[in-house]
């Protein structure tokens, strides 16, 4: 506020604009493998052509190449490329280290290697990345030859992984006949297509896949049944409809995080709701902040159940956020805590649809209202 020194009358601006909160992206992708050349940090790619011109074409024995036009063939738009060092598996860093390039890059909502089962110690390396990161999770592949019937091995399994088999077989220049590819970029690709046609709530299965001319294994509904339990996600392909992506599932055992779409979806919320209420910190700890931070983010949550991603025929059904003196002690406010406690119905996806059809006769009662 000005100080005025001469008397007279003064007119100034003020804004009640309620503050709101905007949704972060959820359609930007790592992928992480060896190339034959291009830098080491992460380098963001909008097209095969710029990845082919950082960091070269396919090469034999590594997989990065394949994942990466799998991604844009099946609607992905940006990706950062991280190269692994030649010399991985014996640097002081380590495998866990060579991700630590990703940390910086806030943006980033999924994450997958390729070259997976080439390197040691990968897969766990993902998922802590992941779980450590908060805000990402990881797309995993199964072993091109190895046993599904256990499902996931241990250390694949988390709420922020989801795993997929068998892998995808790809058209390649430089060979006579397709070759087999880990699906993670495939797999990267449709859930970015999803996330822009249909939003982050719907899981991102029964999706086409583009850019592949077949399997490497066929699984069928049958091999399923017991491998969908276990939450490895199956690519399958059908008659008339192609290959599809016909799995929804986390690899948790938690019951609360089974599905995909429902853990994104509270990622997306979480990061929106955390990068929304920036200007919160430093403001006065009472009652008037609490007031305005409830507002904030009922208002965020309103356009969510407006748009069908939560659950429930009215708001109270479908969200409640509470930031008052029964979120908070007195402990909590003398030390600068704000605390505030938010629970959604998210929507889950309809994985089993169930159609009871029986016969009756034309002068019996219909049992339909």
């Amino acid at each position: 506020m000005p100080e005025e020194k001469v008397p007279g009358v003064y007119v100034e601006e003020v804004s009640y604009r309620v503050r709101s909160i905007e949704g972060v992206s959820s359609t930007i992708v790592a992928l992480v493998g060896y190339c034959e050349i291009g830098p080491i940090e992460p380098t963001l790619v909008t097209s095969l052509t710029e990845f082919t011109s950082a960091f070269g074409g396919p090469a034999a024995g590594r997989y990065l190449a394949h994942a990466v036009k799998g991604f844009f063939d099946n609607g992905g738009t940006r990706c950062y490329i991280l190269r692994l060092a030649d010399d991985l598996q014996t640097a002081t860093a380590g495998v866990t280290g060579s991700l630590a390039p990703l940390d910086a890059l806030s943006n980033v909502s999924i994450v997958s290697c390729p070259d997976e089962q080439a390197v040691k110690g990968m897969t766990a390396a993902l998922v802590e990345h992941c779980e450590r990161m908060r805000y990402r999770i990881a797309v995993l592949g199964a072993s091109p030859d190895g046993d599904l019937s256990e499902g996931p091995p241990p250390e694949a399994q988390s709420s922020f992984a989801a795993y997929y088999a068998p892998w995808v077989l790809v058209e390649c220049e430089s060979e006579s006949k397709p070759v087999a590819g880990h699906p993670g970029g495939h797999v990267t690709g449709v859930l970015v297509a999803n996330d822009v046609q249909r939003g982050i709530v719907k899981a991102a299965a029964n999706q086409p896949i583009a850019g592949i001319v077949g399997l490497a294994r066929k699984i069928t509904a049958t091999q399923q049944a017991a491998l969908n339990l276990r939450g490895i996600n199956i690519l399958r392909s059908f008659a008339g409809r192609g290959f599809r992506v016909w799995g929804a599932r986390t690899t948790s055992s938690d019951p609360v995080w089974k599905y995909i779409n429902v853990r994104r979806y509270l990622i997306y919320l979480e990061h929106s709701i955390e990068q929304g209420l920036q200007w919160v910190v430093f403001e006065p700890n009472g009652e008037q902040l609490w007031a305005n931070v409830r507002n904030t983010i009922e208002n965020f949550l309103q356009n969510e159940w407006l748009s069908g991603a939560l659950l429930g025929d009215s708001p109270n059904k479908a969200y409640f956020v509470r930031c008052d003196r029964t979120t908070m002690t007195q402990d909590d406010v003398d030390n600068g805590r704000l605390v505030c406690l938010i629970g959604v119905a998210p929507m889950k996806p309809a994985e089993f649809v169930i159609f009871r059809i029986g016969q009756w006769t034309a002068d019996a009662t219909s049992p339909c209202p």
